[in-house]
């Protein structure tokens, strides 16, 4: 027998969520089905928690634009639904000569995405805000915070099931096929389904090319490569040397390893990045010797022995190594075809930021 229902998003991570509580506040009937036994398992509860303020992003791409709008939405949401949060701000770090021109570069872009706040800081200023910290010269970015992931999800959740929504754990799609009034898929699990859908947007993230090409009618030239890239996080012991996320501008010689904290107080250093051919969670330690090399460059008073081993992420990629990494794919009827579904692929950092942003892009896709 088979089920019919308005809407089906595939996939509760955090922009899964945020687009079932989108088209469920705008009065469709939304179900959500979600492969794994909990709600947001992968990279939704494997990143960093930062809000990002839309600094590296090309000029005009749906990274840069949703970034900065979805931010701005995103703490108005926090303030309004409890959702705990700091708006901390990020320093980004030159620790040599040559990295003074990247600093330049950054505030530049950020200008152009219209990223507010930033302010280029004199060593000497930085080291009054940071004493821990050593470089030449940093941007400070005000906008940037950090973020309870899993009580966003949790507030995402409760508004679309207070609209309505409902919520099909250990409910994977298996196949599908595009039909002349819908599209109707098929669910797995333990109580196996076939739904009928009237719009489906295909959040899966890790899996969501794997979902498009299990459903027939979805032309496979227009799904792209899967790819998948790991990153390590290690903790620090102790008490936090620093009061703001500490980023150093980017570099192809060395490994850019990231300052984070989270609300608890505790830093976080991460993520690296390797491409791998599975998703695949395991922690690398054979990487501890990296890290301790790129975080002294900017905080020389590391202690050995002082990281441990934290958790890993995957991000889900649509380029592969060697490539110039691409926007964000978010392919509604005029990309691919097929009237009434949304397929978005590529949607990593900043995807939590912006989710929000990329909520009301997507209920406009399907109403397009």
């Amino acid at each position: 027998m088979t089920e019919r229902v308005e809407c089906a998003v595939i996939g509760a991570g955090v922009v899964g969520l945020a687009i079932a509580r989108r088209l469920a506040m705008s009065g469709r009937e939304v179900v959500v089905l979600e492969a794994e036994e909990a709600f947001g398992t992968h990279t939704s509860s494997r990143n960093s928690e930062v809000i990002h303020a839309g600094i590296y992003y090309p000029t005009g791409s749906l990274k840069a634009r949703l970034c900065v709008s979805g931010r701005r939405a995103l703490y108005r949401y926090c303030a309004e639904h409890d959702v705990r949060h700091r708006r901390i701000g990020k320093v980004i770090v030159a620790c040599d000569e040559t990295e003074l021109a990247g600093l330049g570069k950054y505030q530049a872009q950020a200008d152009i995405n219209g990223v507010e706040g930033l302010r280029l800081l004199t060593a000497h200023e930085l080291a009054e805000m940071e004493p821990e910290v050593r470089c030449v010269a940093g941007v400070f970015s005000p906008a940037t915070g950090i973020i309870d992931s899993h009580g966003l999800m949790l507030a995402y959740l409760g508004d679309a099931e207070s609209h309505g929504a409902a919520l099909a754990l250990a409910s994977p799609v298996v196949s599908g096929r595009v039909e002349s009034d819908g599209i109707l898929l098929e669910v797995g699990g333990a109580e196996s389904m076939s739904i009928k859908c009237g719009r489906v947007v295909n959040s899966a993230g890790l899996g969501a090319q794997a979902v498009a090409r299990s459903i027939a009618g979805i032309p496979p030239q227009t799904v792209p490569p899967t790819h998948y890239a790991i990153g390590h996080y290690y903790t620090l012991s102790g008490a936090a040397p620093f009061r703001r996320l500490i980023y150093p501008v980017a570099r192809q010689d060395w490994l850019g390893v990231h300052v984070t904290i989270d609300l608890g107080g505790q830093v976080k250093f991460g993520p690296d990045f390797a491409w791998i051919d599975r998703v695949d969670y395991r922690f690398d330690e054979s990487r501890e010797t990296a890290f301790y090399k790129a975080i002294r460059r900017y905080y020389p008073g590391l202690k050995d022995g002082s990281l441990q081993p934290g958790y890993t992420g995957i991000r889900p990629k649509i380029h592969g190594p060697n490539q110039a990494a691409p926007d964000f794919a978010i392919q509604g009827p005029r990309d691919h075809g097929v009237a009434r579904l949304v397929n978005l692929y590529g949607i990593e950092s900043p995807g939590l930021t912006a989710s929000l942003a990329i909520a009301d892009q997507v209920a406009s896709l399907l109403d397009a």
